[in-house]
């Protein structure tokens, strides 16, 4: 019998057919980053401050200005230690009697304040984002909240159904019908009537991304050799960051959150057409006992890639096909080193997207170009995938995973705690510091732009010119990336029968910290703007220091058995005994062995 392993080795394991199919596949990832992160604009807090009709007038009739305006109605608050025009509340007056074309400055010291009664106005250059059309700010601000954790609630129900279909009905069909799910899903987020049914389109819109999208992850593994399985999963990823890169340039020109919406949905319903340029996962149809479909789909990428198959096509099966195997969640926590390891996977998977999903997120909040801020965040991921490539076949992935937790926990911290004008010189501490990916922070310092200061979701300004690093935010974002990479790997210490219920597992621990990401970030900064970093480094050390406690991978068979679990040594010392033994056995590369033997001497 020949498994689909074997016959790749006749098909070409990273042919020209793979290579097509890979790189269809890998557009899939760009408009994902719009879904993902798209809250940055779309959900964008100006500065802002109370409406009242009386002073409209005023501002129309005497020619004056916005900022007239909010100085004249909005009362001083001590905010972090400055004063403050409030964004919430106004002078309890009656502004047609109290305002006149002359008036330059008014005494108002001892007026009793109001929350605003009419709504609010935003100083946003004509933009619109969902905030400023459903007036999401001041005591309804965590509403802005439920926008990013609906879409992570959609990601949770959606990787778990769709993940079923694709195993159920294929991974092709499964890709195919999520993109007509997304398409649909995102344009009823663009004509959402209100906000409550603009949430509900949004949780449909994530059930669908992150199940096709991980269906595609799927499909391109399985028709690739084991080798290049590592490589095509990191690029198929960095399409994400390059996503990233265009995000900004159309939300600078699409200044409509509606409109922005319309054009990171339209993708998906290219993507059906799909249909006819890639085929279906031989591997799954050979665990459907569709033998002959698979075959037809062998010798056809064989034919792309310009080889000729053997005999053995004709005796193809299943390589994994066991029926008998049976896997729960129980068995991740039944044994000890088990349930050690489920825990700090899962801590990890929670950590990595709480944090990563904060910083990116956190750009909203700060002063200064977001546009700039966002492009430069999502240039400086390039070279922490290039690292993860470069180094975890070389080092290894449990020092360079937990070292990259420090850094980013170390980055976090030290944005949050020192003065602006220490930021130059604690990013150029971090520069020689050993750990590559400290090299990687130096796009941090570029770019001060005019120091326009910090819009808090409550709106909330504090101004910020003394310093860049802060302004832009991103100082510990290039770190988490190599997480969201790394962890992908850490599913080597799951044994074979329960390790896609452990990668399931793991992915709703991931979901779980994207629904608490935006509570945390944008909640905790209405108390202080750096609170949300103190807690991203706390929970990123953390999640360093409990990698140590895990087994390195690089080089180690994958473990098949509970038992290569629970005692790793026995198995180690297996392996070397069978390597001795096949040593012995084996003639050294430079004997010299006649094959003429006279047959009576032998």
């Amino acid at each position: 019998m020949t498994s689909f392993d074997d016959i790749l080795e006749e098909v070409g394991k990273f042919g020209r057919s793979q290579k097509r199919i890979f790189a269809l596949l890998c557009v899939v990832s760009m408009p994902w980053a719009g879904v993902y992160v798209g809250i940055v604009f779309q959900g964008f807090t100006p500065d802002h401050w109370c409406r009242d009709s009386g002073v409209e007038q005023w501002r129309q009739a005497c020619g004056r200005s916005l900022a007239d305006s909010r100085r004249m109605m909005a009362p001083l608050l001590n905010v972090s230690g400055e004063l403050q025009h409030s964004s919430c509340e106004q002078y309890d007056v009656d502004w047609n009697a109290t305002l006149t074309c002359d008036a330059q400055e008014l005494d108002l010291s001892g007026t009793p304040t109001t929350p605003c009664k009419s709504g609010w106005e935003y100083d946003y250059e004509g933009r619109r984002s969902f905030v400023t059309e459903f007036d999401l700010v001041c005591s309804d601000a965590w509403l802005m909240d439920m926008f990013q954790a609906m879409l992570n609630i959609g990601f949770l129900l959606g990787s778990i159904a769709i993940g079923y279909l694709a195993d159920r009905f294929g991974r092709k069909l499964s890709f195919l019908m999520s993109n007509v799910f997304n398409g649909i899903a995102g344009i009823l987020v663009a004509v959402a009537p209100d906000y409550v049914s603009m949430l509900i389109f949004r949780m449909l819109f994530g059930f669908g991304v992150k199940g096709g999208w991980m269906a595609g992850y799927v499909l391109i593994t399985e028709i690739v050799g084991v080798e290049y399985r590592r490589t095509v999963g990191v690029v198929y990823q960095m399409f994400f960051s390059v996503g990233l890169l265009v995000l900004p340039l159309l939300a600078y020109f699409i200044t409509d959150w509606r409109w922005l919406q319309v054009v990171i949905t339209v993708p998906y319903f290219l993507y059906v057409f799909y249909y006819w340029f890639i085929p279906e996962s031989p591997r799954w149809l050979l665990s459907q006992n569709r033998k002959s479909q698979a075959v037809e789909i062998t010798e056809a990428m064989a034919k792309e890639n310009h080889r000729t198959l053997s005999k053995n096509i004709e005796t193809l099966r299943d390589d994994n096909a066991d029926p008998s195997a049976t896997a729960s969640f129980m068995d991740l926590i039944r044994t000890p080193n088990m349930r050690k390891h489920t825990f700090i996977l899962s801590y990890n998977w929670f950590t990595s997207a709480v944090v990563y999903q904060g910083l990116i997120m956190r750009l909203g909040i700060l002063g200064g170009n977001v546009y700039i801020s966002f492009l430069i965040s999502a240039l400086v991921e390039f070279p922490a995938a290039f690292l993860i490539l470069f180094t975890i076949e070389r080092v290894g992935r449990r020092l360079p995973f937990a070292a990259a937790n420090v850094v980013a926990g170390a980055a976090c911290l030290i944005t949050a705690f020192l003065p602006d004008s220490e930021d130059t010189r604690v990013l150029h501490s971090l520069e020689m510091f050993g750990c590559p990916y400290g090299w990687c922070c130096r796009g941090r310092r570029v770019l001060v732009e005019d120091g326009g200061g910090l819009r808090g979701p409550a709106g909330h300004h504090h101004d910020l010119r003394d310093g860049g690093l802060r302004q832009h935010g991103t100082l510990p974002h290039i770190c988490q990336v190599s997480l969201v990479v790394l962890l992908w790997r850490r599913c080597a210490n799951v044994w074979t029968d329960v390790r896609n219920l452990g990668v399931s597992v793991c992915s709703t621990l991931c979901d779980i910290g994207g629904i608490v990401a935006p509570f945390l970030l944008y909640r905790l900064a209405v108390i202080w703007l750096e609170l949300p970093l103190i807690i991203f480094g706390i929970l990123a050390f953390l999640a360093g220091a409990l990698v140590l406690l895990l087994p390195e991978t690089r080089g180690a068979p994958l473990p098949e058995t509970i038992h290569d679990i629970e005692f790793p040594d026995k198995v180690k010392l297996k392996g070397m005994q069978k390597n001795q033994q096949l040593n012995t056995l084996l003639p050294a590369p430079n004997a010299n062995i006649s094959t003429n033997q006279n047959p009576a001497s032998v």
